[in-house]
Order: C-alpha cells, then structure tokens, then sequence
C-alpha cells in the first residue's frame, strides 16, 4: 500500500553556531548604540555619568564585535556556507532586486535574497570602518597620534556610526515585518510555506536533500 508524502511544517534554515553568532553580535552591537549614544549625546552622559566606566564597556564592546563571527567561522561549516553565500551576487539577485513584484514572483532565491546580500556587506564595510577609526581613537592613549588624525577619524567614526545605525533600523523594521524570520532566527526553522515563497530555491532545495 503506498503512502502520500506531506510536506514538512517548517525547514531547518539556522544551526546553533548560527543563531549564537547572530544573538552574541546583536548584544555586542546594542552595548555599543547605547554607551556611543552616551558618549555622544550630552544630555545623555549628565543623566547617566560614570563617563569612564560607560567608555570602558564601549571599548571592550567594539574589540569583541568581530569575535563571534570568527569564532563561529571556526567552528561551524554551515556558518562559512553562509558568509560565502552572502558574499556571492548572483544574476538571479540582480533580477530580485529589480523587480517590483520580488515578494510574488516566487523567485529561485537561494538562502540570502539580494537585498539580504547587499545589506550585509554594506554593514561589513561600516563596522571595519567604526573598528578602524576606533582603534585611532584610543590609541593615543599609548601612541603620539597627530591632533588632526584623532579629529578625522571623530569626524569619520561619527558618521559611520549614523550610517550604520540607519541600516540597522531598516534590519528592524524589515524583522517588524516579518515575523517567520524572526521565528527562525530564535528556533532555527522556517516556516515552508513562507520559505517557498521569500526562497523558494532554498526551500525546493531543503526538500529534496531531506
């Protein structure tokens, strides 16, 4: 007698590594928005004070922001699968891109959709810029620095730091709209029917290697 295979509810999209370097980033880039915030903002540092202490956990934060990522590289294929996916535009992106109707096409999108690509390596580029400029920062602390490359690197780590934080906040409100990837990035699996629709080359794939 033979069986009628049903499709599965949802699709493993995130492994452990995954989701860990994705939350352990987001507190370390938090830390970062809220002691930069009070560093910046005047009014801000009178409320809270302990200026020291707050430009401490700024510091500390900003050197372990790419630690996670590394140590997930290291650690998880499946994580390496996905920054060279990420770092991969394909014509199909482009096409993605392009198109008005992207989100009722039912395009072949593999795992990342171009506009995941191209926001993740536009971030990429900001936070080794923040990293950089940083460094410059404190480094004259240890090192005689000209007055004019501490000013500059202000001036450019400053207006990374908004550039960065607009992206972030279209990251939000794109997760606001989209509560199934939300859902996979907290229990590592997607919804099918979602997937079938935002990656439905991800999703035929994930299928048929099951």
């Amino acid at each position: 007698m033979s069986t009628v295979a049903t499709k599965p509810v949802s699709l493993p999209r995130f492994t452990t590594s995954e989701k860990w370097v994705h939350r352990s980033t987001g507190v370390l880039v938090a830390a970062l928005t809220v002691t930069g915030a009070v560093l910046y903002y005047e009014p801000f540092a009178l409320a809270v004070g302990r200026r020291p202490l707050v430009e401490g956990i700024h510091i500390v934060a900003g050197l372990l922001l790419p630690l996670p990522a590394l140590a997930g590289a290291m650690a998880s294929p499946a994580l390496r699968r996905d920054f060279a996916t990420l770092g991969r535009m394909t014509a199909l992106d482009w096409q993605w891109l392009r198109r008005k109707d992207r989100r009722r096409a039912r395009l072949p999108i593999g795992k990342f959709n171009g506009g995941q690509k191209l926001a993740s390596a536009v971030l990429l580029g900001g936070l080794l810029v923040l990293f950089c400029t940083g460094l410059l920062l404190i480094a004259p602390a240890r090192i005689n620095l000209p007055v004019g490359t501490r000013q500059g690197a202000t001036i450019v780590h400053d207006t990374f730091t908004f550039g960065v934080l607009l992206l972030l906040a279209g990251h939000f409100w794109l997760a606001l709209r989209h509560p199934e990837a939300r859902q996979a990035l907290r229990t590592g699996r997607m919804d099918r029917r979602y997937a079938e629709i935002e990656y439905a080359g991800w999703a035929d794939e994930t299928q048929r290697s099951d």
